[in-house]
Order: structure tokens, then C-alpha cells, then sequence
């Protein structure tokens, strides 16, 4: 919206908008619109208020200590490359439930599916929020309406019908099963935090839907554990392409001890900053692509060629009915 975005942080609306190297945030109930650095913030009566700066700076991790962070990548020309293009890139606090929740309905999906479901659940499922009644800011999104992210109580009361109108297909069976296990308190993701990364990869792994890759996400954006190094699809294609080069067939369990290893203690930032760059520089260049569209195009044409198979043996059926008439 405009030079900004309005959308939901836990339970509240928020607008935020990024001059320069200052954030500017307004949340539901907060104080006057006013700017936030992104290195530190200074409560005041013409400042955020309180509330407002923690929620805000803990959200998108403005605590983190960047320079430090990109200072411990590796020095080779792929890293140096995304950490120039990335500059300033961080990793967000993700709510535990919201972040399980939304890489259970990654599985498979393009970047622009994911973001439409969860739209959909959002708006299906969640409390509509909006920071349109507070001034200076009513003017700029009168119009605009944020959703929370529904509660795993929420999901767990609806049914899996209910949840495919979503378009999340198979994984509504996940995410239901997910929800109720959550909500009953059999799966307290909170005490989760104190336990190792090993245990923690363990307890996630072995919920419905959640395997190493969406494990090893939720680690990184829930519970902050930023030596976690998820090796997904377009991960997986910068490894082999920058570091293991004319190689031949490189395991996925080589793949990754050398990113447990190579990338230092803050491996969790060098994948991100990867990912995004590894993306985005494919969509200007038109290198690498999304398997998922590849695998979404092969789909396609296994229904198309199923088709055409029950077609001719239909018409063989129907051709020896007709012989065996005569």
C-alpha cells in the first residue's frame, strides 16, 4: 500500500514503511505515527510508544547485529555476491503456531501460492484488524483491513472439507491434524523452546506434514535457531551449481554436513541471504526455475495423458461391444 505494507504482527494491524535506514510503524492502538531506526528506537511522548517499539523491533529482529552476521559468511564469490545484493536482509520473529502452521501449507508450493493461502486463511478463518482509526495514518488505509493468522483452537474446530476451500489439497489433512494436536496441548511448541536443536528437529519432524526442510524452517523463524540451514529446491541448486561444480551426483546427506560446517554459526542468515538472491536473480535472468513449476507442468500432463489413456480404452471397450453385437 503506497511506499508501505499493512499487515498483521500476532494480534495487531500494523503499517510499516522503510525510509532509508529507519523503520516507520504504527500499530492498532499505538502511539502518533512516528519512526523507528532500524538499530535502535527512542521511546518518547512524539516517539512509538513503548508497546509498539518492542513488538515492532522484535518482529523484524532490528536486535540482530548485521554486520556482525554477514562478517562470519564465508568469503567466496557466490556469498560475497548475495550478501552485496542482500544487504540489509533479515530474519524475521515469526509467532510459533503462524510459522508451523504456514510452512505445513509450503509443502510443494510456489512463494505466490503460499502467500494466497495463507490469504485465504487469513480472511476464512482470522479476525479482520485495522490501524485505519488512528491519525495521521486513517487517510492512507481506510480502505485496508489486516487478518490475524488464525489460532490453532480456530483450525482445529473446522473440518478438512472446510480447509481445502483454501486450496491447500492434501495438506489440509496436515494442518487439521497439526491444529488439534496444538490446541489440546499435547504439542506445546512454547516449552519446545528450551529444548536442543537435535530434540527440536526431532519433536517437529515427527508432526503430520513437517519433514527436515520445513523443520529446519520453523527452527530458523520461529525459534531463532540461526545455525539452521533448510535445503530446499532453490538451495539445493546454488550448492551444487557454486560449490560443487562438475561433481557429478552430489548427496543430499554431503550437501548437508558441508552447509553444517561451511557456513559458519549464523548459517540460517547465508541460506536466507542465498535464497533470496539465488531467486531473484533467476526471475531477471530467466537461469534458475521453480521445480515446483516444473513439477506443477509434469502433474499436468500425467492428468492429460490419464485422460487420453481411459479415452482409447473406452474406445476399444465400445468398439468390441459393437463387433460382439453383430
Amino acid at each position: 500500500m503506497g511506499n508501505g505494507f499493512v499487515g498483521a504482527i500476532a494480534a495487531y494491524a500494523v503499517y510499516v514503511e522503510q525510509d532509508g535506514d529507519v523503520l516507520k510503524a504504527k500499530m492498532e492502538g499505538g502511539a502518533s505515527f512516528d519512526r523507528l531506526r532500524t538499530g535502535s528506537a527512542t521511546p518518547g511522548s512524539r516517539e512509538l510508544a513503548p508497546p509498539v517499539v518492542a513488538l515492532v523491533k522484535h518482529y523484524f529482529a532490528l536486535d540482530h547485529p548485521l554486520a556482525v552476521i554477514c562478517a562470519s559468511f564465508p568469503n567466496d564469490p557466490a556469498m560475497n555476491a548475495a550478501r552485496h545484493f542482500c544487504r540489509g536482509l533479515r530474519i524475521i520473529r515469526q509467532p510459533k503456531w503462524e510459522c508451523l502452521a504456514t510452512f505445513i501449507c509450503s509443502s510443494m508450493k510456489q512463494v505466490a501460492h503460499i502467500r494466497q493461502i495463507s490469504e485465504a486463511l487469513r480472511e476464512r478463518f482470522g479476525v479482520p484488524r485495522s490501524p485505519r482509526r488512528v491519525r495521521p495514518l486513517a487517510d492512507k488505509i481506510d480502505r485496508h483491513v489486516a487478518h490475524t493468522f488464525p489460532s490453532a483452537q480456530r483450525l482445529s474446530e473446522s473440518s478438512e472439507s472446510e480447509l481445502r476451500k483454501c486450496a491447500l489439497g492434501y495438506r489440509a489433512k496436515n494442518l487439521l491434524a497439526t491444529a488439534r494436536l496444538v490446541s489440546s496441548g499435547a504439542t506445546d511448541l512454547d516449552a519446545w523452546s528450551a529444548l536442543p536443536d537435535v530434540e527440536l528437529r526431532e519433536k517437529l519432524c515427527a508432526l503430520p506434514g513437517v519433514g527436515a526442510k520445513i523443520a529446519n524452517c520453523v527452527m530458523l523463524f520461529a525459534y531463532e535457531r540461526l545455525r539452521a540451514f533448510p535445503i530446499d529446491v532453490w538451495i539445493e541448486r546454488v550448492l551444487r551449481e557454486k560449490y560443487f561444480p562438475q561433481q557429478g551426483k552430489t548427496t543430499a546427506q554431503r550437501l548437508r554436513e558441508f552447509s553444517e560446517t561451511y557456513f559458519g554459526e549464523h548459517r540460517g542468515y547465508a541460506q536466507q541471504y542465498l535464497f533470496h538472491y539465488a531467486r531473484t536473480a533467476s526471475r531477471k535472468s530467466g537461469g534458475l526455475r521453480d521445480s515446483s513449476t516444473a513439477k506443477a507442468f509434469r502433474a499436468r500432463n500425467d492428468r492429460e495423458r490419464e485422460r487420453m489413456r481411459q479415452r482409447v480404452i473406452g474406445s476399444k471397450i465400445k468398439n468390441k461391444t459393437k463387433s460382439r453385437s453383430r
